[in-house]
């Protein structure tokens, strides 16, 4: 019974901030205004987990932002998110040039979309606006998904469960990308029907692995630094040749998003092989 009320629960939460997020992208397109983020459900997001937590008596720092641990958090964290898109731009250049392109990195701020990608330039302003927006972005996020909803799903369910359901709807979480382009005929339902799987696994990778983090440390920070890494380096280094920008995005996102699970997994293997020989 208790289970079942658990995920009732996080349904409810996640469906009604779901139906924000809908309007906000399909009605309200804030990222395709001068704030480049669609930030306004974010917003909302942070309201429901600051009444969730009055609500249940808890504190942001019991969720894992908590003081201690941020400069471990972040060290690694931003160790994690550049060494692994450094891999995957490295790949995502040789690919492009056996192609006989000759690719080369631009600085610039867009939204980040594998579909419809809108530019804000290079200004300071720019550059403030996108890294405040993802900072909104990764604190809703990181608090709701790997915070709030983990925090409750562990009450009763395995650790390992628990970061499934979280990754499961942080992957549906991200199927609203395909919305504009399914609306306005740019996508066509197969190619929709890919993204939004391609989505889910993406996005799940990264939140599982971010929800290993949280358990292995014991804080968000490590997470909460890669996503804002990842977040900012995809709105504003672009690779770019003589045909367009970022024509293989696809590649770098899914290799660094796979190399960043497989180092954590390795990390966790160590930790425990670690432990077992400190009992022996």
């Amino acid at each position: 019974m208790e289970n079942r009320r658990t995920i009732s629960v996080i349904s409810v939460m996640f469906v009604l901030l779901m139906i924000v997020r809908v309007i906000e992208i399909v009605f309200v397109k804030t990222d395709q205004t001068w704030v480049g983020e669609n930030i306004l459900h974010k917003i909302c997001c942070i309201l429901l987990i600051w009444i969730s937590l009055d609500m249940l008596r808890l504190h942001w720092s019991d969720l894992g932002f908590s003081k201690k641990g941020v400069f471990t958090g972040l060290k690694y964290g931003l160790a994690l998110g550049i060494s692994t898109f450094f891999l995957s731009y490295a790949a995502e250049f040789i690919v492009l040039f056996v192609m006989g392109k000759h690719p080369s990195l631009r600085f610039y701020i867009t939204n980040f979309s594998l579909t419809q990608i809108h530019t804000n330039g290079s200004s300071l302003s720019a550059v403030t606006v996108c890294m405040i927006g993802n900072i909104v972005n990764v604190y809703a996020e990181e608090g709701l998904f790997r915070g709030l909803f983990y925090k409750i799903g562990i009450q009763y369910y395995s650790q390992k469960t628990a970061n499934i359901i979280q990754a499961l709807l942080f992957g549906i979480w991200h199927i609203t990308n395909i919305i504009n382009p399914l609306l306005d005929g740019s996508m066509n339902i197969a190619m929709a029907v890919f993204m939004g799987i391609g989505y889910i696994l993406l996005s799940g990778i990264l939140a599982y692995e971010w929800g290993m983090c949280a358990a292995l440390s014991g804080t968000l920070w490590i997470g909460a630094a890669e996503h804002l890494f990842n977040n900012f380096i995809s709105n504003s280094l672009h690779t770019v040749t003589e045909t367009g920008a970022d024509e293989l995005m696809i590649i770098r996102i899914t290799l660094s998003n796979i190399l960043s699970l497989l180092f954590v997994l390795v990390i966790s293997q160590k930790n425990i092989h670690n432990k077992c020989c400190i009992q022996i």
